[in-house]
């Protein structure tokens, strides 16, 4: 009688070695593979048997010189290496047993997040199962549009009162539209729901950068990103690294915003970016010039936004995320470009004109602008009008849960130091001294 044959997944002691659990959460499949040779002796011929893979590609990931990002690529892999679903963000796989009453053991996030935010905006695992059992619930069209519309939805609600109350079910349904993709063989259905799920990391991203959580944020944004890619959307990664680029204005980076959002420029030229979403990303150019006191840069790019903005036709094909950059967008950016450089003479009247014409339930973005107005107006010296603004963006704040406004609020403060002596600015202080937050 001969010997029974090794099962031919990764042993469970590798699965439960904790460098093997970040490799899996972080889909780093450079160190997934070198483990698997070094800790359980599956060589490079074992894992492109068992994955379907080229011995060539197996031995570039070893060796770093390739990424996997593909989502069909990383279920073959773990289905060939019996790497549990959860471990690699995807749900439970046909060939998983069902746990035994008891023996439960922890999950990694599929996303990782910072510790001190991980454990209130994570699903737990009990709702990991519940949605993984959710997610054998056939794809439909309908399935896509209830989707899509729950996304126009959240962003809605995250520009009138920002997004920590929404991020808890923003991440559920990321982690629904995950389990359902991996289950989804259809292959249109499959491109519409790696698009739900990169906006869905995407807006996950925004609202950790409007919370100015700056690590988990990016954390997000490049799952958002992987996403786009194994889809092969350019307009998408334009996208998320104009978000990128953004987060890296505000932690005062000014050298990799602008790489990032010139790259995100390529991307976009790739698939013929209209001048709407080129427009968009010259001023996130030109912030990033701002940003490192660059006047000429900054000029140059703002006069491309409005180059590319001028050649907009009602027929272009923008992609809906996109549709928010209008001529009041363009107008109130390009003054806080200017007022980031000290042009406050340049920037106060593009910014109240923007303010007269933005929408009164875009309450954060009215919060913003007006905190913009009265910075530039303070630089001009109009004490008692920005204040009066001031007074105006501390009401707006009230009413959002954006520490980013928050955070605009307390540096005005300190720009009032010189001032401190006027009525109208003891008032203000005193009035932002009760302010929560």
């Amino acid at each position: 009688m001969t010997e029974p044959t090794a099962p031919p997944g990764l042993p469970s002691r590798l699965l439960a070695d904790p460098g093997m659990i970040a490799a899996c959460a972080a889909r780093d499949f450079t160190k997934i593979f070198n483990l698997a040779k070094s800790k359980a002796g599956v060589h490079t011929s074992r894992i492109a048997r068992q994955c379907e893979l080229t011995p060539s590609r197996v031995g570039e990931v070893l060796s770093g010189r390739r990424k996997i990002t593909n989502m069909s690529v990383i279920e073959r892999i773990a289905d060939g290496l019996q790497i549990p679903g959860h471990m690699l963000g995807l749900a439970s796989r046909a060939w998983e047993q069902p746990k035994v009453p008891g023996s439960r053991a922890p999950r990694p996030a599929t996303f990782r997040a910072d510790p001190g935010a991980q454990s209130a905006a994570v699903p737990t695992n009990d709702l990991d199962d519940i949605l993984a059992i959710a997610a054998n619930t056939k794809v439909t069209p309908s399935t896509l549009r209830s989707l899509q519309t729950s996304i126009e939805d959240y962003w809605r609600r995250d520009d009138e009162h920002g997004g920590e109350a929404l991020r808890p079910a923003v991440i559920g349904q990321l982690r629904y539209v995950t389990g359902i993709l991996a289950d989804t063989a259809d292959p249109s259905h499959r491109q519409a729901l790696h698009g739900i799920a990169a906006e869905l990391a995407r807006l996950t991203g925004w609202t950790y950068f409007d919370a100015r959580q700056y690590s988990t944020a990016r954390t997000y944004f490049t799952e958002s990103l992987r996403l786009a890619r194994a889809m092969g959307d350019h307009t998408f990664v334009a996208n998320v690294l104009a978000c990128l680029s953004l987060q890296a204005t505000y932690q005062d980076r000014a050298g990799e915003a602008i790489t990032l959002v010139r790259a995100a420029q390529d991307a976009a030229r790739h698939d013929g970016g209209t001048p709407r979403l080129m427009a968009m990303l010259s001023i996130r150019e030109a912030f990033g010039h701002a940003s490192a006191h660059d006047q000429q840069a900054t000029h140059l790019a703002i006069n491309e936004a409005q180059h590319h903005f001028e050649r907009i036709n009602p027929s272009d094909d923008d992609p809906p995320w996109v549709h928010y950059f209008d001529r009041t967008k363009l107008t109130v950016d390009t003054g806080i470009a200017l007022g980031q450089l000290g042009d406050a003479d340049a920037a106060e009247p593009l910014i109240t004109e923007a303010l007269r014409n933005e929408p009164a339930a875009n309450l954060r973005g009215r919060a913003f602008h007006s905190f913009w107005l009265a910075r530039t107006q303070l630089t001009r010296r109009q004490v008692e009008a920005a204040c009066r603004t001031a007074g105006e963006a501390l009401d707006l704040a009230a009413t959002v849960d954006s520490p980013r406004v928050t955070a605009h609020l307390q540096e005005f403060r300190h720009l009032l130091a010189p001032f401190r002596t006027f009525r109208t600015v003891v008032e203000l202080e005193a009035r932002m001294r009760e302010a929560p937050g």
